[in-house]
């Protein structure tokens, strides 16, 4: 009998008892209620057999849903038949049953609607620099002010958001974030000066702001070691699909002075899809996937760090520090492809300001929707094999992204263009896939909001925050395809700073958080 795994199901009791014991008297006292014989199989935790236990027990004891239940409870008819058996149904594991194992990959594709929404509002301004340049009469600084606005906020703001994302039911911090920056989108088209406009994009990142810590929190807490890359990964492609829809309906819109109809049409769809997946998105205890991967049962003692722990795990966990310094040095490139590459081409190759947003993102935003589940798939194969191993994948990735930047940026050629697009897009999801995979191999469950916030801190802060402004300005000196293909020596240094990372600690920091998870004093919370 496998212990831990029922200890996930409602009203199940911890029994620490030799099993030759304990076992007796379990079926003395059982198998006349159930009705049928209760028989005893053992197996060794570390055998194939008792992995085999261990991996079904992951899939389909799945976790309770207090929620329902206590609204139910709440309801006058208490005690009706119906009200009693509906109660019996929900004192079961989460009656999902149309799901059943996959529940954890439903998750997935739940939030990754949602991130299609919220990177498809962050992004859709880009497109239509052109567009607000002429109607606005921006410079180039003041349109890479609109950039960096809301990066600036977006990244002031993550680590208090992670902190509180780590304290919080995570679903009601992304589904009331999505309701928070749909709205702002909406409002967006209201903007009638530069001044409202550069306001609404702030304000859109501090809506947004609590995402990307509650969503990859939850998500790690569904998909343990064995697929915790590609569940992340495949949650990434939604990055990429929502600027690519989002650019070209904005971009086919603006030159019929129908460019604002897209922020309400967006902001709308998320307003409502917060509604629908509110009855849908459950939340799971934190460290179950960790919890199970170690083969021990989900605590239910509700468990904090403070911030001062939260602070002291950051800075002496130095995977952790690489990584976040190395995620600075990728999002500035990456924010310089929705910032500038649009106007490039526009002016470059005389597109339609339609044209010039699709194929700015579309080309990269294709590939990396391939190479961000090859990068999960291979980061996962290669984790098994060593603890730096989503890390490696990472630093391959973005040090063959760099050369394809400078082509992009330095392409006279539509074919060449296009080519370096790709490419670029293929290692760019590689990179991509793993981001917040790989600091979670060495980051406790509890830490794991603030952790994300902190990250997001200095890659939008100093990262995408920086990026349009410095581009911009560098434009105004040696010209906007040069001023991009600088940015590709941003992704060489982010590769030496992975690859130390995975080859000088990932192993001693991958340790030192499964000794702590494993140690009585680190409890979950639910």
């Amino acid at each position: 009998m496998e212990m831990p795994g029922f200890a996930r199901l409602e009203g199940s009791i911890p029994i620490t008892a030799d099993v030759g014991v304990a076992w007796p008297v379990l079926v003395a006292r059982f198998e006349p209620r159930l009705g049928f014989k209760l028989d005893f199989v053992s197996s060794q935790p570390k055998s194939d057999e008792g992995n085999q236990v261990r991996n079904w027990i992951a899939d389909e004891v799945l976790f309770f849903d207090r929620d329902r239940m206590y609204a139910e409870a709440r309801r006058p008819d208490t005690g009706s038949p119906a009200h009693v058996s509906l109660l019996n149904q929900l004192r079961r594991p989460i009656p999902m049953s149309m799901f059943k194992r996959h529940y954890k990959w439903f998750v997935v594709g739940m939030l990754w609607w949602i991130a299609f929404f919220n990177y498809a509002d962050r992004q859709a301004v880009f497109s239509l620099f052109p567009l607000l340049s002429r109607d606005f009469h921006l410079d180039n600084v003041q349109l890479g002010l609109l950039g960096s606005s809301f990066a600036w906020c977006y990244g002031v703001s993550a680590p208090v958001a992670g902190y509180i994302v780590d304290r919080v039911r995570r679903k009601t911090a992304i589904l009331g974030g999505l309701r928070v920056w749909s709205i702002i989108c909406m409002a967006t088209a209201l903007s009638r000066t530069f001044g409202q406009l550069l306001f609404f994009r702030a304000a859109e990142g501090l809506g947004e702001t609590a995402y990307f810590p509650a969503s990859m929190s939850l998500i790690s807490d569904y998909h343990g070691k064995r697929t915790r890359s590609r569940a992340m990964g495949a949650h990434q492609t939604s990055v990429y699909a929502g600027p690519k829809a989002r650019g070209f309906l904005a971009g086919r819109n603006g030159p019929h002075k129908r460019w604002r109809l897209s922020f309400v049409v967006f902001g709308g769809c998320g307003v409502l899809l917060s509604v629908v997946l509110g009855r849908l998105l459950r939340e799971p205890p934190r460290g179950a996937a960790d919890l199970a991967d170690m083969g021990a049962a989900v605590p239910v003692v509700t468990h904090h760090t403070s911030l001062r722990e939260s602070i002291s795990i950051l800075a002496s966990t130095p995977t952790v520090l690489l990584c976040v310094a190395a995620f600075m040095c990728a999002n500035f490139t990456t924010i310089v492809l929705f910032t500038w590459m649009p106007m490039l081409l526009y002016t470059r190759f005389h597109l339609s300001l339609a044209m010039a947003g699709l194929t700015a993102t579309l080309y990269v935003q294709f590939t990396s929707m391939l190479g961000s589940p090859i990068g999960g798939w291979m980061a996962d194969a290669l984790r098994m094999r060593m603890p730096g191993g989503r890390i490696l994948v990472q630093a391959i990735g973005i040090f063959l992204e760099a050369p394809f930047v400078a082509l992009s940026a330095l392409a006279h050629s539509m074919a060449w263009l296009i080519a370096g697009l790709l490419l670029w897009g293929i290692f760019k999801g590689w990179y991509e896939a793993n981001i917040f995979a790989s600091v979670f191999d060495v980051v406790r469950p509890e830490a794991r909001g603030t952790t994300t916030g902190a990250m997001n801190l200095m890659g939008w802060l100093f990262g995408g925050g920086a990026a349009p402004l410095v581009v911009g300005y560098l434009a105004n000196r040696i010209g906007l395809g040069n001023a991009i293909a600088v940015t590709s020596f941003s992704c060489i240094g982010a590769s030496i700073l992975l690859a130390v990372a995975a080859f000088g600690f990932a192993r001693r920091d991958s340790d030192r958080m499964v000794m702590a998870i494993a140690s009585d004093d680190i409890p979950s919370s639910i």
